[in-house]
Parts: structure tokens; C-alpha cells; sequence
């Protein structure tokens, strides 16, 4: 790491700890020419997550966008914020571990849905009705009986 102070490459580190809630570390260093202290922060560097959206553009990850959409499927519903907030961090979590760099919607709504199922099923109802965009109340029952046949074969 190059002194700010001098502009000699060489120093030691002398202290290190997490910062940002462990999503950086801080490093206290010590230039070996003029022997003045400086700190700097490691974080890692993120690869962006696109999204394919539906017409083929593309569009930076928003976790914003995932985090309402589920809000408002479960407006209303007995399901807390903490639990939303940690069923996000989930899906988001699962989609960049993925090895893929680009992730359509198709697939993120398939994910939201998934766990949705598990939390509420009201919520998931709403959810699937605007992802899957019923053209009627067909369509709406259809999903509605499959849901009723996984519940009875738990």
C-alpha cells in the first residue's frame, strides 16, 4: 500500500479489525520510510448482478425492487418486517452464489415464490397473481388448486 504521506509502497500493517458490520476490514498502517501512521479499508469487490427483464434489457440487481415487491404481497398479513427482511437476504443470497452473472425475472419470481409458499399463502397468492399475470379466474383457481394439493401432501 502506497503512503499517502511520502509515496513509499512499503508499510506494515499494524492493526486490523472488521468494520461496516463485517462487510470490510480496517487496517491501521505504518509507512517504513517516514514512519507516519495511515489507515485503509479491504472490502470486496462485487461482480454486478444483471437482470434480464422480460423485453431483454438488462438492469443492474436492485434489492430495493425485491424488498417491495415482497412488502406488498404481504401487506396487510400477519408477517413481520424481520421475516421479510431475512427472506430477502435469503433470495438475494442464493442469487449471487449462483454461478451465472446474469439472472432473468422469470427466475427471480420463481424464487420469491418458493419462499413465499413457505411464509404465507395469501401472500403467495398475490404475489403469483401479478408474476404470473392471470388473464383470469381460471388461471387464478388453476394456482390456487395446486397450491391446495402441495399443502395436502405435507
Amino acid at each position: 500500500m502506497r503512503c499517502p504521506f511520502c509515496g513509499v509502497v512499503d508499510s506494515k500493517v499494524i492493526d486490523s479489525r472488521s468494520a461496516d458490520e463485517g462487510n470490510s476490514i480496517r487496517r491501521r498502517r505504518e509507512c517504513s520510510a517516514c514512519s507516519r501512521r495511515f489507515t485503509t479499508y479491504e472490502v470486496v469487490e462485487e461482480i454486478p448482478l444483471m437482470v434480464i427483464k422480460k423485453d431483454g434489457r438488462r438492469e443492474i440487481f436492485d434489492r430495493g425492487k425485491l424488498l417491495g415487491g415482497i412488502l406488498r404481497s404481504c401487506e396487510k398479513r400477519p408477517v413481520s418486517v424481520a421475516v421479510i427482511e431475512t427472506t430477502v437476504s435469503k433470495i438475494e443470497k442464493e442469487i449471487r452464489n449462483r454461478i451465472e452473472r446474469e439472472i432473468s425475472t422469470s427466475q427471480i419470481g420463481e424464487d420469491v415464490m418458493r419462499h413465499l409458499k413457505e411464509i404465507d399463502q395469501v401472500a403467495y397468492v398475490r404475489f403469483a397473481s401479478v408474476y404470473r399475470q392471470f388473464a383470469d379466474i381460471n388461471n387464478f383457481m388453476q394456482e390456487l388448486e395446486l397450491l391446495i394439493k402441495s399443502q395436502h401432501k405435507e
